[in-house]
């Protein structure tokens, strides 16, 4: 007789930050519309879509990142926790705590905001799954009190419902302005100038069809005799009909053969088609400076010298930095969510994988440099 029941794998507690589909007619928002307010969401996503060099630079900030493992104090605790965070699922398709952050930064990049859940199992009695959440499925208000945030669930009338675990619930807002609850996107501020950068593409697409797809006018002028005059019509049409069969030939090159004062000019050869190039760069140079990216990073072979890619790579560095910091509360809450539910106490800390291999090359010039120094600081006591 079994008096406890267990928990198959793959039994799951409900994800609180995802709303139930209505069973309703297929158009029923034109009964329960209500205004958006998070219409700058779909702008980012059409931005990142619009402007490929947007896209790139926020999956190239995301991978620059990196992974990270954990050390702590007891390697017991260490390697299970480790386990965990390669082995736990995250969303429907995925696992590894690594990609859950990834998406994570990437939506807290696009977005100004991310949203995640940690989803117990059916017994709560140990993490089952991390849920990366829909901005368009949750809402972010302030309790009584101004430093309390609240995350809602919007019912089918687009009311906000507060979500009753609080404490397993992930909000990031990433640089919010004082007073206020919800993130700035890093694309603030790009889409008036990606506008102009797509109305130069457009143009450019636009002229090189006219010009690439060359168009013809051809000209009929009747001589001064009356009878020619009289069938200008009938010579003009005939004189259509020949340059069609002429142009549409599928054998290849075919000549034109007419007679009278006919005179044929491409459409457009006179004019001059507009250099890009100098505009193009300009809001490249507005764009790539928002986002943070060296431009070579991004395949813009602009002159630069090694010096200044230096200085740049550091800059970047700085901006990673900044990104794993944002991080790592995040990363925390997780970690000792499992640990609670595990009943295990230990301290740990994040240790995150090295941008790259130049920073390994300072940081071991750093300290032979500081041991030179202790070395000759050594020596000089001695005297």
């Amino acid at each position: 007789m079994k008096f406890f029941k267990t928990s198959k794998k793959g039994d799951y507690s409900a994800v609180q930050t995802v709303n139930a589909p209505a069973k309703k007619h297929p158009f029923y928002e034109l009964s329960a519309y209500n205004p958006r307010a998070e219409a700058e969401y779909e702008l980012y996503k059409l931005l990142r879509e619009a402007v490929p060099i947007i896209d790139a630079a926020i999956c190239k900030t995301v991978r620059l990142v990196g992974s990270f493992k954990i050390e702590c104090e007891d390697s017991e605790v260490e390697t299970l926790l480790n386990r965990f965070i390669s082995h736990v699922k995250v969303n429907a398709s995925e696992s590894g705590l690594n990609a859950f952050i990834s998406t994570y930064l990437d939506q807290m990049l696009t977005y100004g905001t991310a949203v995640g859940e940690i989803v117990p199992n059916a017994l709560n009695t140990d993490i089952a799954a991390l849920y990366n959440a829909s901005l368009r499925d949750v809402k972010l208000q302030t309790g009584r009190n101004p430093l309390n945030l609240e995350v809602c669930r919007r019912d089918v009338n687009g009311k906000a419902i507060p979500l009753p675990h609080q404490n397993l619930l992930l909000v990031t807002p990433l640089k919010p302005e004082p007073g206020k609850i919800y993130g700035t996107s890093i694309l603030k501020g790009l889409p008036f100038i990606s506008g102009i950068l797509l109305n130069i593409y457009y143009s450019v697409n636009a002229n090189w069809e006219r010009v690439g797809n060359v168009r013809f006018a051809v000209t009929y002028k009747p001589g001064p005799d009356a009878s020619e005059k009289a069938y200008a019509k009938e010579r003009a049409m005939q004189i259509a009909e020949e340059w069609g069969r002429a142009m549409n030939s599928i054998n290849g090159v075919s000549d034109f053969v007419s007679v009278g004062d006919v005179s044929i000019k491409v459409i457009g050869a006179d004019n001059q088609v507009l250099d890009s190039q100098v505009p193009v760069r300009q809001m490249l140079e507005q764009i790539v400076a928002k986002l943070a990216i060296p431009p070579f990073i991004l395949g813009l072979s602009w002159s630069t010298t090694e010096k200044m890619s230096a200085q740049q790579a550091d800059i970047l560095t700085s901006e990673l930095e900044f990104y794993r910091r944002c991080l790592d509360p995040v990363i925390e809450k997780i970690c000792n969510k499992w640990l609670a539910f595990n009943g295990l106490a230990a301290h740990f800390s994040i240790v995150w994988d090295n941008i790259n291999l130049q920073d390994e090359v300072e940081i071991a010039n750093a300290r032979l440099m500081s041991a030179r120094a202790d070395e000759i600081e050594k020596r000089l006591e001695k005297i």
